[in-house]
């Protein structure tokens, strides 16, 4: 038995739901100290229920994406950023740093958060990265648009900031091209999925899955109300139905079981919710944010692969969700070739017992 501290991004459904699938494997074995925020730090808390004296979850402070009019605001989100670097991070470690000393940590997890990784490196602790940001320094992004490179080049910057001193780092995506030269240490897995997901029988019961974030325009609600087929919408709270449209509080089992009955999903463009879509041989349209560079990335992946396809979220239409649906069948045959082969989280189980089985040793960082 050892005793693992970790931390994530308080932030999307993403890092949760990867955390949470190793919650479940790693606590009937080990002891868990979990560090969250924000939409995290509930989910994760009701995941701690099922394993008392196990795992227990503390609240950090954390970093969330900001918006102006219902838009993502990078500059305000850059200085935000900045902000918390100033002014938290440093208290944060010192913190960390006591409680880690007090839990007598054997090994570190962090799935992009800065904090743990600057407490344990101080302390020696090895310390295990798995995220899907580390795609944006250690893929091979070819095949994306010039500007997206860009994007990627300059948001590389932070992803290296902020996980310092990994002895592993593991790239959690749907997608998997070659690795760039000085990064042949990262292990490339899928998406970290759940038993419940595992173990399901999909089908096709005619509806479709939404899953959106907090500010999607309501002209995009609109478009969904009037594709033809009930649409049950995640993401933005209970309310008032509205043409097709059902709204649902984000319950884990019923999300489940909507996913994997569902015809297809419409969605914002996350890493972890296209690999449960892709496992299952769901098809997806996701509606990436102009501003969100990262979403963009994953959406342009996916299109790529053939499995879906995408359009901004802000110009979501009626006509576009509609093509959309009346071509689903185009799909299939790429579908076909990943549905039940996406799952990720044997591999990253195979890192964790092997470095708890290492000595200590120095962290490797990637050529320059």
């Amino acid at each position: 038995m050892a005793r693992i501290a970790i931390s994530l991004c308080g932030e999307g459904r993403g890092h949760a739901t990867r955390i949470a699938t190793l919650l479940d494997r790693l606590a009937p074995e080990h002891d868990l100290l979990v560090y969250t925020s924000a939409d995290a730090l509930v989910f994760l808390s009701r995941v701690a229920e099922r394993w008392p004296g196990r795992v227990e979850v503390r609240e950090i402070p954390g970093l969330v994406f900001q918006y102006t009019g219902g838009r993502l605001d990078v500059v305000k989100s850059i200085t935000v950023a900045c902000g918390y670097q100033a002014r938290v991070l440093g208290p944060l470690v010192e913190r960390l740093l006591g409680e880690l000393e007090a839990f007598d940590a054997d090994l570190g997890i962090v799935d992009f958060e800065p904090s743990l990784p600057r407490a344990a490196a101080r302390l020696g602790v090895p310390l295990v990265s798995i995220d899907h940001q580390h795609f944006l320094v250690a893929y091979d992004l070819g095949m994306l648009p010039f500007r997206l490179r860009c994007h990627a080049w300059a948001m590389g910057h932070a992803v290296t900031m902020y996980t310092v001193g990994a002895t592993d780092t593991v790239v959690s995506a749907f997608f998997r091209p070659p690795l760039r030269p000085g990064w042949e240490h990262v292990v490339q897995t899928g998406p970290l999925l759940r038993r419940e997901l595992l173990d399901a029988s999909p089908a096709d019961r005619g509806f479709l899955v939404s899953y959106l974030r907090r500010h999607t325009p309501f002209d995009t609600l609109a478009a969904l109300a009037d594709c033809r087929l009930p649409v049950r919408v995640y993401g933005l709270g209970a309310r008032e139905p509205f043409g097709a449209l059902s709204f649902h509080d984000v319950d884990e089992r019923r999300f489940i079981d909507d996913l994997v009955d569902c015809r297809a999903l419409v969605a914002a463009a996350g890493n972890q919710l296209i690999g449960e879509a892709l496992h299952l041989g769901k098809p997806l349209l996701v509606l990436p944010e102009a501003a969100h560079a990262e979403q963009l990335m994953n959406a342009h992946f996916l299109a790529g692969m053939q499995c879906g396809d995408f359009c901004l979220l802000e110009q979501a239409t009626v006509d576009r969700v509609r093509a959309f649906v009346d071509g689903l069948d185009r799909f299939g045959p790429a579908l076909a070739r990943v549905a039940g082969r996406m799952d990720g989280t044997a591999d990253v189980l195979s890192v964790i017992r092997r470095r708890l089985a290492a000595p200590a040793e120095r962290p490797v960082q990637a050529s320059r």
